[in-house]
Formats: C-alpha cells, sequence, structure tokens
C-alpha cells in the first residue's frame, strides 16, 4: 500500500514542487531557468568559470549550455571590448589611420578563412572524438590543428609583410593612406601566425568542452593588447611614439603572449583533453581528415569574408570618411556579435559531442535552445544601438563628414540583429555536426549572388550611396538566417560523419 502510494505522488506534479515549465523543458535544472535559486545559479557560474568536468553529453541541455557558454562568452566579450578599445585609440589618429585598419582588417580576411576554416574542422573533430569517449584520438588531433596553422602561416607572413604598400594600393587605399598605414599593414600581415594558432588553439578546447581555458588564453592575449595599445601609438613612458603601427605592434605582442600560454595550457591539459609526448608527430590521415573539413570550411569562410572584402572596395570609392564611420560602426556591432558568437561556439560543441555520443535529437534540441537565447541578447542590443546611434559613434570621433555615415550604418545594421541571433547559431551548428558544405552553399548564395549585386545597385543605380551597402548587408544577414533554419530542419547535418 505504501509503495503505491508513492508511485502516485511522484507522478503528480507538484510533488517536488516543481513550476509548469517542466512540462515543456522536462530536463530543466534550478540552474537555469526564470525560477531558479540565485545561489543554484551563481554555483553553475563558478563551475564554468573554473572549467567544469561534466559531460555535456549526459547532463541536461540547459545546464550544459551554460557551462559552456559562459567562458566562450566572457571570451568574446573580451575580444569584442578590445575592437572597441583599439579603434577608440586609432580615431585619435585621423579618418586616415582609421581606413588603414578597415583597409588591413579586409585584407586580413584571407587569415581569418584559413584561422576559422581549420579552426572549424578542429572543432567539430576534437568534439566528435570527445563525445565517443576517445579522449586519445582527440589529443592526436591536436597536435595536427597546431602543424596545420604553422604551416599555413609561414607563406602568409612572408607575401603580407613584402608587399604591404602594394596590397594596400590595390584596396584602393589613397598615398596618403598608404605612406601613413603601411607600417600596420607590415606587422598585422607579417605576424598572422599569432592570429591563426589562438584561434585553432581555442578551438581545440572549445571543441574538447575547456571553454575556461579558451576564456583564460584570450583575456590574457587580449588584456595585454588593451595595456600595450595606447603606449605603443602615443608612446607613453618608456615604449616609443610608432603611431598607428602601435597598434599592431601591441596586438602581436598580446597575441604572441597567449599563443605561448596557451600551448603551455595544452601540454599541462585540461578537464577533457591533453597533449601528451606520445601524442606528438604527423598522421597523415588524420590531417587528411582534417583538410577535407577544413578546406571546404575555409571556402565556406572565404565567401563570406571575400564579400566583406567586395563591400570594403565600393565604400572606398566614396572616400574615407564613408570607410571611416562604416569601420566604427562595424567595431561596434562586432561587440555585439562576438559574445554571440561565443554561444553560437557552445551550441557547436553540444551538437559535435551529442552526435559522437549517438544523441542526434539532443543536439538539435541545443540548437533551438542556444538560438533562442540568443535572439533575446541581440534583440535587446540592437534596439539601443538602434536608438543611441549617434552618441555611440560620437564617442569615437567628432569629425563631422565621418559620423552621418558611422550613425547610418549602426542603425541600419541592428535592425536585422533578431535574424543575426538565430543566423550564427544555425550556420555553427551546421559545422558542429562536420556538415560544412551546407553553410557553405548557404553563404555563396547569400554573400555573393545576392548581397554584392545588390549592395552595387543600391549604392550606384539606386543612387543611395554608402547607404546602400548598409542596406544591403541586413537583408543579405536577414535572408542567410531564413535559409539556414529552412535547411536545418530537414536534418540531413545529422547523417554527417566525421
Amino acid at each position: 500500500m505504501l509503495k503505491h502510494l508513492k508511485r502516485r505522488i511522484s507522478r503528480r506534479p507538484e510533488a517536488n514542487n516543481k513550476p509548469q515549465i517542466y512540462r515543456h523543458f522536462p530536463d530543466a535544472t534550478l540552474a537555469f531557468h526564470p525560477f531558479a535559486p540565485m545561489s543554484d545559479f551563481w554555483s553553475s557560474v563558478r563551475e564554468a568559470l573554473r572549467g567544469s568536468r561534466q559531460d555535456f553529453t549526459e547532463v541536461p541541455i540547459r545546464r550544459a549550455i551554460l557551462l559552456l557558454a559562459i567562458p566562450m562568452i566572457l571570451e568574446m566579450s573580451m575580444e569584442s571590448l578590445f575592437a572597441i578599445v583599439d579603434i577608440f585609440w586609432v580615431s585619435r589618429l585621423g579618418a586616415d589611420a582609421v581606413a588603414t585598419v578597415g583597409l588591413t582588417e579586409a585584407m586580413l580576411t584571407i587569415i581569418y578563412t584559413v584561422a576559422m576554416g581549420l579552426s572549424i574542422g578542429a572543432t567539430a573533430t576534437i568534439a566528435r572524438r570527445i563525445g565517443e569517449k576517445d579522449p586519445e584520438r582527440a589529443a592526436r588531433s591536436a597536435v595536427q590543428v597546431i602543424a596545420l596553422g604553422v604551416a599555413f602561416s609561414i607563406p602568409i607572413g612572408i607575401v603580407g609583410a613584402l608587399f604591404a604598400p602594394q596590397l594596400l594600393g590595390l584596396m584602393g587605399a589613397s598615398p596618403e593612406v598608404i605612406e601613413q598605414g603601411k607600417g600596420f599593414t607590415t606587422v598585422m600581415l607579417g605576424g598572422n601566425a599569432t592570429v591563426l594558432l589562438l584561434f585553432l588553439g581555442n578551438a581545440v578546447f572549445r571543441g574538447a568542452g575547456d571553454a575556461a581555458i579558451a576564456m583564460r588564453v584570450l583575456w590574457l592575449a587580449n588584456g595585454l593588447n588593451i595595456v600595450l595599445g595606447p603606449c605603443f601609438i602615443f608612446g607613453l613612458g618608456p615604449f616609443p611614439e610608432l603611431g598607428v603601427t602601435g597598434a599592431a605592434v601591441a596586438t602581436n605582442i598580446g597575441r604572441g603572449t597567449g599563443v605561448v600560454y596557451l600551448l603551455f595550457r595544452l601540454w599541462r591539459g585540461g578537464a577533457h583533453i591533453r597533449v601528451a609526448r606520445q601524442h606528438l608527430g604527423l598522421e597523415l590521415a588524420t590531417m587528411a581528415n582534417l583538410l577535407r573539413l577544413s578546406g571546404t570550411a575555409m571556402f565556406q569562410m572565404l565567401v563570406g569574408m571575400t564579400s566583406w572584402l567586395a563591400l570594403i572596395r565600393i565604400l572606398s570609392g566614396f572616400g574615407s570618411a564613408a570607410l571611416a564611420g562604416y569601420t566604427i560602426a562595424i567595431r561596434i556591432v562586432i561587440f555585439a556579435l562576438l559574445p554571440s558568437w561565443g554561444l553560437s561556439s557552445a551550441a557547436a560543441t553540444m551538437v559535435g559531442q551529442n552526435l559522437g555520443a549517438g544523441k542526434p535529437d539532443r543536439a538539435e534540441q541545443s540548437v533551438w535552445h542556444a538560438g533562442f537565447c540568443n535572439m533575446l541578447f541581440l534583440g535587446v542590443v540592437g534596439t539601443l544601438f538602434v536608438l543611441f546611434a549617434e552618441p555611440l559613434i560620437d564617442a569615437f570621433t567628432q569629425d563631422g563628414q565621418v559620423v552621418p555615415h558611422g550613425v547610418k550604418c549602426l542603425r541600419t545594421v541592428s535592425l536585422g540583429f533578431l535574424f543575426y541571433a538565430y543566423g550564427m547559431v544555425l550556420g555553427q551548428a551546421f559545422n558542429g555536426a562536420g556538415d560544412v558544405w551546407t553553410p557553405t552553399f548557404i553563404n555563396f548564395f547569400c554573400f555573393w549572388l545576392w548581397q554584392l549585386p545588390l549592395a552595387s545597385a543600391l549604392a550606384h543605380w539606386f543612387r543611395w550611396g554608402p547607404g546602400g551597402v548598409f542596406t544591403a548587408i541586413t537583408i543579405a544577414w536577414s535572408t542567410y538566417a531564413l535559409v539556414c533554419a529552412a535547411a536545418f530542419k530537414r536534418g540531413r547535418w545529422k547523417l554527417k560523419k566525421v
């Protein structure tokens, strides 16, 4: 009789005083819903920052996303803070200096393409091996990732360092911009190895679930960037005054230090991955698999990045003021989007690990939940950017020619934030599953066949000027989100092997 009564009580929703949200989210935990006790929430935050040892294929989805997303969001927040601080100091040198940064960053898209492409392959591979409970293969894969990064960085660095002025000229820079910015471009392109290895090492840690280590690496690197930037730009104290070149010197010192610490932590080991002596050495089969994934991912990134390069080329025809306004506005947008990129990376890790563990439905639930959280965040930020665009741009420049372009760009691009939120998460989910071709095709359609012709038509044929380019960005990214959602619902990504 007593056992029968206990069974009846256990079936009643109120037996444990749980709210009705549990009907819809049966795996919800006290750590991650509106009714959670704050002590449990902060306990989860502390665990995430220390570095969780949880098996992310077993713990409730919302708790797993929380433990992964907190360090990833903080990692990307530091990256976005650096982007804002860096352009804040450079803007004090004038519109030509800001234009130099914008043009150089456009050229750095090639490096970011390689870094992000290899990172996608690294995250998908490492996450799948961890989900399969095979840390030895994960560690060997990590070594191959680092080796590929070094191999790619050498030729890019040589070409970039030797031909920096010519490359600026090809980008449409004026003679004044080339003269002022050639040192900055030389240092940034020549030191590209720090970018590649920082991207790749952190992709390894994120794929393994050691997100807290990746966070600390980037905090160290960008913390040094922020401190050293004004020192080298303006010659504070014992530091030489290098102008805009000083920003590049500070960046490479900070990133280089971050890479050294990253390699140390990879050797020392985290909660889920550790590289030991027996894992060293080249494995051609593993490299080939990584290159297969990463090659397609690089093309995917190349399509997206070169479309931005083409947009810069269109904008440069309207003068340095339009280009400077765009550069400042996009840095502010990056300030919002990089934390969202952290949440998207958490979704990618969840997808890879859960597919490795044979749990595709759990992987899908993780993506939709991460997308919803991202939409809430970017919805608020986008609204603030639309309302306060002018004071935000004024904080970086008071140039009467630059400010109107920056304000228009920030307001126009922010209108699409609700779409960007889901688009970022869904795109990363495909990559985390190893389905790199789907987002590649979507990128090509949305950014080359749609965004670029639209930007050119609105800017020139309809005579909207730079505003036409800004409008095309918003329309193209919104289209990207809708197409990604339709493709994701088809579910073919669940069948991909890595």
